[in-house]
């Protein structure tokens, strides 16, 4: 499948880093701003639309998880890719939490990057697939109700304030009631790739998902554990 080109905001202080990645990109006939510092690239995500924000978490002026707040506050679901120098689980969960779709830590290569970008896109030409095949723009399940369109979600009619990719997990789950997926296929289906090792990003989303959406995270009613092989959307609840 050929893609179509993308607009990308590239906010990183490192400039020799970002224009390397740019010109990768743009090889890739995709178009990329450059902003090499928080405040300008703030400005940027508040005026301007984009297909992908790639947002380095250590910047001068304002810092990456503060525009990364930022643009989730503002209702803008454009996915974010967060570079971070930091290995610590610390700092990429701060980063999930706050609502970056994806991470990638330095020193990286960038054949990585570029396909973590790949992936980005393949899920949303994927999503906008589904949206335009006459899915339901609400998905009920139990006391659950979900809506497409505006990415909300409802228990009890208590409203769920979830991530971009909380969102979208919950809404792969809940097309499949009773499906189980191993975390390898979750991470492909849903991040678009499935690298070994990263199993845990499944695991982090699942936990905060559940603290979120379950009335008891520990005894899970609609996102259940299939011990040794990986997890599921109750098929109860579907029937509810």
């Amino acid at each position: 499948m050929i893609m179509s080109a993308k607009k990308i905001l590239l906010i990183e202080d490192n400039q020799d880093m970002a224009q390397l990645l740019a010109l990768h990109l743009r090889d890739l006939q995709h178009h990329v701003e450059l902003c090499f510092d928080g405040n300008k690239g703030n400005q940027q995500v508040t005026h301007y639309q984009y297909d992908l924000v790639i947002l380095d978490l250590m910047l001068p002026g304002i810092d990456g998880l503060s525009i990364c707040r930022t643009i989730r506050e503002n209702h803008n679901y454009t996915p974010i890719l967060m570079l971070t120098a930091k290995d610590s689980e610390l700092d990429q969960v701060l980063g999930l939490e706050t609502g970056a779709d994806d991470y990638v830590t330095k020193p990286f290569s960038i054949t990585e990057v570029i396909a973590r970008i790949k992936a980005i896109f393949r899920r949303m030409d994927a999503m906008e697939s589904i949206r335009e095949d006459k899915t339901p723009d609400i998905i009920q399940r139990g006391m659950m109700s979900i809506n497409l369109n505006n990415h909300s979600v409802t228990v009890s009619d208590c409203a769920i304030d979830l991530t971009a990719k909380e969102f979208d997990l919950l809404v792969f789950f809940a097309r499949r009631p009773g499906r189980v997926f191993t975390r390898s296929e979750l991470l492909d289906k849903v991040w678009g790739y499935g690298h070994d090792g990263y199993e845990h990003t499944v695991n982090s989303h699942i936990n905060r998902l559940r603290v979120k959406i379950e009335g008891s995270p520990k005894q899970p009613v609609y996102i259940q554990t299939v011990w040794g092989v990986g997890y599921k959307f109750s098929e109860e609840q579907s029937h509810v």
